[in-house]
C-alpha cells in the first residue's frame, strides 16, 4: 500500500525529517514547541509559523518562505485572508511537487487545492472530499437549532472509521481527515501523533525507511463542550460540577473561550481573565465549544432546565463572532440564541496580531485586520463594550511596558505565550459587575444621569442633538421613567423643565445653564487622578472653563433619581475643537470633573448620552481597542453607557460604540414632507401654467406677450434667473417635489397621519428605483412597530439590545424598527455589488455633467468621501472614486474585499481620471481596508504602462516624481485624511467662531488638517506639499449627498471637507474651479453645480414656510437650526464664492427685518436669534455680501434690538 520499500543501504537512518506548519495565528504555538522537542528526539524537525507575525519587520515571511523550500511534510491551515495568501501561495506551489506531503485544510480554495498526499490530489477531479469538506462549512439547522458545531465534529470523528475500508485514496482522504482531527483537538499529544501519522504515510526519498515504523497514536478525544477552571486539577470537564462552588455576591457571568487554546495549554489570558471577573466578586462559568460555534455551549451551560438563563451576563473571550469565527459570521444565528437569553452581551478580544506592547504603545490600538474581526464583526450580533483583556507577550526588557504596572512576563524558554492584562481584564470584569448591578437595581432605586450636550458654547445650543427635539423628547423620557416605577420628580410642564435646566441659577453664574454642583478645586486637586496631564494642557486647577475662580461648575439639574447634566464643551471658544486635532491632548478640568461627579458623587448606575452627538467619544486616545490611558475610557470609567442616535449615522455611533463603550438605542430621523410652493412662487407657476396653456398663434400672441412679461417680473422679484420660460416649469417642480425635514423628531414618537403618509410615499419611490414595487403594508408595518422608549427602558433594565444597520429610513427600510443597536454594514464586503453598479453609473453621470456643461473631459477630480454616507450606502462612494481611476474591488474566494484591481483601458473605453480623495477621520477609523485598496488603485494606475492620455493618473504621478523628486510610490498617493487620532479639517470651527481674515487661512487650515497621506503600508506621512501640488491639478471638486434630512446648510461639515477642498483648489490654481454636488438622496441622481444646490435648498428649506415653522414648533432648538443655515451659507461664501446676493437678502428680509419674526425668534432664543443678525452683518463686512445702506441700516438696527433683548434691556411690549 505504501509502495515499494527501498533496501537499507540506500537510505540514511538519520535523515531529519522536516515539517513545517503554517498557519493564521499563534493559538498552537505552546503546543506545537513542546511536540517540537519531543519530536527532536526522533530527528524530526518541526516548527510553526504564524500569519498573524509576517505584517511586522521581523523577517517572520522570509523565514516561512525559507522553511517551506526545504520541508518535506508542508501543513497549511487557517489560510483564508488574502493578504496572507499572495504572500506565501507562491512558496507553496514552488515546493508542491518536491515535498512527500502538502496538507492544506480549513483554508481558501486556492490553498485547499494544493493538497497532495499519495495518491491523493485536491485539485485532481474528485467528488468525495470536496463534498465532505463542504459539509464542514458551518450553518444553521432547518430549524435554527445549532449543527454547525456539534453535528460537525461528529462527523469528522465518524468519517476515518467509514473511509477505513475503502481502498486506493480513499486511504490518503482519510489521512486528510484524520490531520484535520488531530489538528482541532490540537493537544500536545495530538500535534506529535499528527506529525508521526503524516510521516509514516507518506515519508519518501532518503526518509523512506520512516513508513511503517513512525507509529502514532489515535487522535486523543475531547469534549465537544465543556467547563474550564485554571484552579481545578482536572482543568476541563463536561459537567458544571468541575467549577469550585460558592462565590458570586455580585452575580454570575458566562464566559466564552476558544477550545484551541485550552487544549494547547496557552490560556493565560483566560486564567487572568477568570481571576479578575472572580475578584470583582462573580461567579464564573467558563465554557468551549469544539469549532467556532458558541451555541451548542450557551444551551448547555447558560440555560436552565426550566429554559430560562443561570447567568446574569454573557462575555464573549474568544474574539470572533458568536457563530462562524474570523472566516465568515452567521449573525443571524447569533441574534436569535442572544436575544432568546435577553442578557447583557459583551465582546472582549486578546490580541494575537501583534503584541500587548505594541497594541499599548500604537496609537490607533487595535490594527485593521484586528478591528474588522474582534470589533466589526461581533458588533453584527449585537455585541457591546470592546474590550481587550490580554494577548500575545513581548519579548523585551524584564516586564511588559504597556502601562505603569510593568506586569511580570509568562515563564516561557521559547513560545511567546499568551498572557492576561490585568490592567484591562479588571476594567472588563468592573464593566460586567456595573452592567449586572443595573439589572439587578429595583428600578425605583436606579440613579440615571442623562447627559445632553451644548456645542458650540454661549451659542444658545444648550440641549440640542442631530435631528432630535431634545427638550421635549427629555420631558416624555421623565414622564415615561416615572410611569415605569423610577424615583423621578417630573417637572409640571415641559417649559418648567426648560426652565430649571437652561435658567435656574444661570444668570448668577454667567453660566449657559443652571448650576447643580460647585466642586472645590482643591477637592479635585485632591481626586482627579490625571490632574498632570490636563495641567499640561489647560493650566492649574480648576481652570477657566466653567469655572468661578474657586470652583468647578457642574451644570444640570436634578429631578429625584434622575440628573440632566450639561457636557462641558471640548475646549475653548475661539478654538473649540482644539481636542480633536491633538492626540495626545488631554479634556479640560472641567469636562474630567463633570464624568467625575457623575460616577462617584452622583453615583449613577448608568449614564445615557441624549441625542447625537457630544464629545466624549471624541477625546484622545487610540481608534480601537482602547486602553487605561485612552481618555473616552477613563472618563466613563466602569458606569454602563448608553446613548439615543440617530438612526441615519452609522458611522459616528461606531466611534461611540468602540471608544466609550455605547449601547446605541437608534431613533428615527424628522418626518419628511414635500417642500411645496410658497409665496411668490406659487404665483409664478399658476403664471407659467397659464402661458403654457395659450395657444401660441397670432390670435393670442399678445396674451403670451403679457404673460411672459409678467413671468420675466414674478422671476427677478424672485431672483430666478432663465434662459427660455420653457426650462421654468421643470424647476418649478422639483422645488416642489424636494423632500425636506419638517420639524424635529421627538424620542419615542412614530409619524402619524400625513406626516406617515409622506415619509411611506418616499420609501416606496426609492424603493421602485431599486428593483420592484416595495409593499406599502409591509413598510408601514415596520414603521409602527418602533418602540424607541420602550427600547430605552428595556435597555436599562439589562437586557439584550437587538442589532440593526444603521442608514436611511428611506432608502433602506432594515433600519426599522428603531430602538435597537446600530452597527456598520459588514466591512469585507464594501463596497457591495449593488454599490459597485450604483457607483460606477454615478460616476459617468458626473462626467457626463461636467462635459455637457461645455467643460474639456476632466483628468483630475477631488472628492470628499465620509464614512456615514459609505457605511449606509454599501460603498457607493468608494466605487465612484474606483470607477472614475478605471480600478474595481478585487475579491477573495470568499467574496470578501481583497485589493484592488485595473479595468483594461479597452472594457474601461475612456482614460483613467485622476482622483484626489480626502476622508473624513471616522472613514479613516472605520474602513481601514478601504482607505487601503484606494491608495493600492492609484498605485496600480500609476504604475500601468499605458500611455498619459490614455491614463491622467500615471500622467500626474510622473509629474509628481519630477517635481518632487520622489519615487512612484510616494508620487502615486492620492488618499489624505488628518493624522491618527484627529478629526476634521478645523475650516467650519473656524467660520463657526469667525477666527479668520482671509480666504487663504481657511485652505492652511484645511491642509494642515487633511495633509496627510495614506498608502497601501504604514502609517500616515505628512505630505501637505503634495497634497496641495495634486490639488492644483484638479479640474473640478464634488461630494454626493445621501440623506433627505442632510443638506449641504442643515450640518457644517459640508463646508468643513468640500467648501475647504474647493478653497485649496482656488489657491494652487490660481482660479476658482466648478464645484458639484451629487444628489443620490431618493434613489435616483441628479448632479447640480454647488450654486444650483444653494439656490434649491435657500428655496425649499431656509425661505420655505414649511421648513421654518417646522422648525420652531419646537421653539428654542429650533431657533439653533436656522442660525445654523445662515452661518453654513456664509462658510459657503467664504470657501467657494457660490452664493447669491439674493439669498442673504431673502434670509434678512425673513428672519431679521421682519420685525414679528424677529421678535418670535428672540423670545424663543435669544442668543441664537442674534447670531443670526451678526452673521449676516459679519457677511457684509467680509464683502461677501454687499446690500444697498438702507438694507444695511436696517439690519444694523435690528441686531442692536436683538442685543437689547439678550441683555433684558428692551422695553416690554
Amino acid at each position: 500500500m505504501h509502495g515499494s520499500v527501498p533496501s537499507a543501504s540506500s537510505v540514511d537512518p538519520r535523515a531529519p525529517v522536516r515539517v513545517v506548519i503554517v498557519t493564521l495565528d499563534n493559538h498552537l504555538k505552546g503546543a506545537v514547541a513542546r511536540a517540537e522537542e519531543e519530536l527532536a528526539k526522533e530527528g524530526i524537525d518541526l516548527s510553526l509559523h504564524a500569519a498573524s507575525e509576517w505584517g511586522s519587520e521581523n523577517g517572520e515571511l522570509d523565514a516561512v518562505k525559507a522553511a517551506i523550500a526545504e520541508a518535506d511534510i508542508v501543513i497549511a491551515t487557517m489560510l483564508f485572508l488574502d493578504d496572507h495568501i499572495r504572500a506565501i501561495l507562491p512558496s507553496l506551489e514552488a515546493r508542491r511537487e518536491a515535498c512527500d506531503a502538502m496538507v492544506c485544510l480549513m483554508s481558501a480554495g486556492e490553498v485547499v487545492k494544493l493538497t497532495k498526499m499519495g495518491g491523493y490530489r485536491m485539485d485532481a477531479p474528485a467528488k468525495g472530499p470536496l463534498a465532505l469538506l463542504k459539509k464542514l462549512r458551518g450553518s444553521s439547522g432547518k430549524d435554527g437549532k445549532p449543527n454547525s458545531g456539534a453535528g460537525q465534529m461528529k462527523m469528522l470523528r465518524r468519517l476515518p472509521k467509514l473511509l477505513k475500508f475503502i481502498p486506493g485514496t480513499a486511504q490518503d482522504v482519510r489521512a486528510y481527515f484524520l490531520t484535520l482531527q488531530y489538528w482541532l483537538a490540537g493537544s500536545d499529544e495530538n500535534v506529535v501523533a499528527m506529525v508521526r501519522a503524516l510521516i509514516d504515510r507518506y515519508a519518501a526519498g532518503e526518509r523512506m525507511y520512516r513508513r511503517g515504523i513512525t507509529k502514532a497514536d489515535a487522535p486523543l478525544e475531547y469534549p465537544e463542550t465543556g467547563v474550564y477552571h485554571p484552579a481545578t486539577q482536572q482543568r476541563i470537564s463536561e459537567s458544571l460540577r468541575l467549577l469550585p462552588q460558592g462565590g458570586g455576591r455580585e452575580g454570575t457571568v458566562g464566559l466564552i473561550l476558544l477550545r484551541s487554546y485550552l487544549l494547547g495549554r496557552d490560556c493565560a489570558h483566560y486564567d487572568g481573565a477568570i481571576q479578575a471577573f472572580e475578584a470583582a466578586g462573580l461567579k464564573v462559568v467558563p465554557v468551549f465549544a469544539a469549532g467556532l460555534d458558541a451555541r451548542p455551549a450557551i444551551e448547555e451551560f447558560f440555560i436552565g432546565p426550566d429554559g430560562r438563563p443561570t447567568v446574569d451576563a454573557i462575555v464573549n473571550l474568544t474574539g470572533f463572532s458568536l457563530v462562524g469565527g474570523p472566516a465568515y459570521s452567521d449573525a443571524a444565528a447569533a441574534r436569535e440564541v442572544l436575544g432568546t437569553l435577553d442578557l447583557p452581551y459583551l465582546a472582549a478580544h486578546a490580541i494575537e496580531f501583534q503584541t500587548i506592547e505594541e497594541w499599548a504603545h500604537r496609537p490607533q490600538g487595535l490594527l485593521p485586520l484586528e478591528s474588522t474581526m474582534m470589533v466589526a464583526l461581533p458588533e453584527l450580533d449585537g455585541s457591546t463594550v470592546p474590550h481587550v483583556f490580554g494577548g500575545r507577550a513581548g519579548s523585551s526588557g524584564e516586564g511588559c511596558s504597556g502601562c505603569d504596572r510593568r506586569c511580570a512576563r509568562p515563564t516561557s524558554h521559547k513560545a511567546r505565550p499568551m498572557q492576561a492584562c490585568p490592567e484591562r481584564a479588571e476594567a472588563l470584569a468592573a464593566k460586567t459587575v456595573k452592567l449586572i448591578r443595573l439589572r439587578r437595581a429595583e428600578r425605583a432605586a436606579r440613579k440615571l444621569a442623562i447627559v445632553v450636550f451644548n456645542f458650540p458654547p454661549n451659542a444658545g445650543a444648550t440641549g440640542t442633538a442631530a435631528f432630535m427635539a431634545v427638550h421635549e423628547s427629555l420631558y416624555a423620557t421623565l414622564q415615561r421613567l416615572q410611569s415605569e416605577g423610577y424615583a423621578v420628580e417630573v417637572p409640571e410642564s415641559l417649559d418648567a423643565m426648560r426652565d430649571a435646566l437652561l435658567k435656574g441659577n444661570a444668570e448668577r453664574y454667567g453660566s449657559d445653564a443652571n448650576v447643580a454642583y460647585r466642586i472645590p478645586a482643591d477637592e479635585h486637586v485632591r481626586r482627579e487622578k490625571h490632574l498632570a496631564e490636563i495641567e499640561a494642557a489647560w493650566g492649574p486647577a480648576p481652570g477657566k472653563q466653567l469655572s468661578d475662580g474657586g470652583h468647578i461648575l457642574v451644570q444640570g439639574a436634578q429631578f429625584g433619581n434622575v440628573f440632566v447634566g450639561v457636557q462641558p464643551s471640548f475646549g475653548i471658544e475661539g478654538d473649540p475643537m482644539r481636542l480633536l486635532f491633538e492626540g495626545s491632548f488631554a479634556p479640560t478640568h472641567a469636562f474630567s470633573a463633570f464624568y467625575r461627579w457623575i460616577r462617584e458623587d452622583f453615583g449613577a448606575h448608568a449614564i445615557l448620552h441624549f441625542g447625537t452627538h457630544g464629545a466624549l467619544e471624541f477625546m484622545p486616545g487610540k481608534q480601537a481597542g482602547m486602553s487605561g490611558k485612552c481618555w473616552p475610557d477613563r472618563l466613563i470609567g466602569d458606569t454602563p453607557n448608553f446613548y439615543l442616535y440617530a438612526a441615519n449615522n452609522p458611522s459616528e455611533g461606531m466611534l461611540a460604540k468602540r471608544r466609550s463603550g455605547a449601547t446605541l438605542i437608534s431613533y428615527l430621523t424628522p418626518p419628511l414632507a414635500q417642500a411645496g410652493l410658497y409665496k411668490g412662487l406659487s404665483e409664478l407657476k399658476a403664471t407659467v401654467e397659464r402661458w403654457r396653456a395659450t395657444i401660441d398663434d397670432a390670435d393670442h400672441a399678445d396674451e403670451r406677450a403679457d404673460l411672459a412679461a409678467m413671468i420675466y417680473d414674478q422671476c427677478e422679484a424672485l431672483d430666478i434667473v432663465y434662459a427660455d420660460i420653457g426650462e421654468l416649469p421643470a424647476r418649478l417642480y422639483e422645488m416642489e417635489q424636494s423632500l425636506i425635514p419638517h420639524g424635529l423628531h421627538v424620542f419615542g414618537r412614530n409619524p402619524v397621519g400625513a406626516e406617515r403618509e409622506d415619509m411611506l410615499d418616499a420609501m416606496m419611490e426609492a424603493g421602485s428605483h431599486d428593483g420592484p414595487t416595495p409593499d406599502r403594508a409591509r413598510l408601514a408595518a415596520l414603521l409602527d412597530s418602533s418602540d424607541e422608549m420602550g427600547s430605552l427602558i428595556h435597555a436599562l433594565d439589562g437586557g439584550y439590545v437587538a442589532p440593526a444597520p444603521g442608514g436611511d429610513v428611506v432608502v433602506n427600510p432594515e433600519v426599522l424598527p428603531t430602538g435597537r443597536n446600530i452597527h456598520g454594514f459588514d466591512p469585507f464586503l464594501m463596497p457591495s455589488a449593488y454599490a459597485c453598479r450604483l457607483g460606477s453609473e454615478q460616476a459617468e453621470q458626473l462626467i457626463a455633467r461636467h462635459v455637457n456643461g461645455g467643460q474639456p473631459f476632466p483628468e483630475s477630480i477631488a472628492m470628499v468621501l465620509w464614512g456615514t454616507d459609505n457605511m449606509k450606502s454599501e460603498g457607493v462612494q468608494i466605487a465612484q472614486a474606483l470607477t472614475l481611476m478605471g480600478a474595481r474591488p478585487r475579491r477573495d474566494t470568499y467574496g470578501r474585499l481583497a485589493g484592488a484591481e485595473l479595468i483594461p483601458l479597452t472594457e474601461l473605453g475612456r482614460p483613467r481620471i485622476d482622483v484626489v480623495m480626502t476622508l473624513s477621520g471616522i472613514f479613516r477609523d472605520l474602513l481601514p481596508m478601504q482607505t487601503r485598496m484606494l491608495a493600492e488603485a492609484a498605485l496600480l494606475a500609476s504604475r500601468a504602462d499605458e500611455a498619459p492620455e490614455a491614463n491622467f493618473v500615471r500622467k500626474h504621478s510622473l509629474a509628481q516624481m519630477e517635481k518632487h523628486g520622489c519615487d512612484i510610490e510616494t508620487a502615486a498617493l492620492r488618499v489624505f485624511s488628518n493624522a491618527e487620532g484627529a478629526y476634521g479639517a478645523n475650516v467650519n470651527q473656524m467660520i463657526e467662531g469667525g477666527v479668520w481674515a482671509d480666504p487663504d487661512e481657511l485652505a492652511n487650515a484645511f491642509e494642515i488638517n487633511k495633509g496627510f497621506a495614506y498608502g497601501v503600508s504604514g502609517g500616515p506621512v505628512q505630505q501637505r506639499e503634495l497634497l496641495q501640488s495634486a490639488l492644483g491639478m484638479v479640474d473640478f471638486t464634488y461630494q454626493n449627498l445621501e440623506s433627505i434630512e442632510l443638506g449641504i446648510n442643515d450640518v457644517d461639515q459640508y463646508v468643513d471637507g468640500l467648501g475647504g477642498v474647493t478653497r485649496s483648489v482656488a489657491r494652487a490654481k490660481g482660479v476658482e474651479t466648478p464645484v458639484y454636488i451629487l444628489d443620490a438622496t431618493r434613489g435616483s441622481t441628479k448632479v447640480r453645480t454647488l450654486a444650483e444646490q444653494i439656490d434649491l435648498e435657500t428655496r425649499t428649506r431656509t425661505l420655505n414656510p414649511k421648513w421654518f415653522e417646522g422648525l420652531l414648533e419646537h421653539g428654542y432648538e429650533g431657533v439653533r437650526q436656522i442660525e445654523g443655515h445662515v452661518t453654513s451659507t456664509l462658510g459657503w461664501s467664504a470657501t467657494t464664492g457660490q452664493v447669491a446676493p439674493w439669498v442673504y437678502q431673502k434670509i434678512s428680509e425673513t428672519f431679521v427685518l421682519d420685525a414679528e419674526m424677529r421678535r418670535r425668534l428672540s423670545a424663543l432664543n435669544p442668543k441664537s436669534a442674534g447670531r443670526v443678525a451678526g452673521r449676516l452683518l459679519e457677511a457684509c463686512d467680509r464683502h461677501l455680501w454687499e446690500p444697498d445702506e438702507a438694507t444695511l441700516a436696517a439690519l444694523r438696527e435690528a441686531n442692536d434690538e436683538l442685543e437689547d433683548r439678550l441683555e433684558g434691556v428692551f422695553p416690554a411690549e
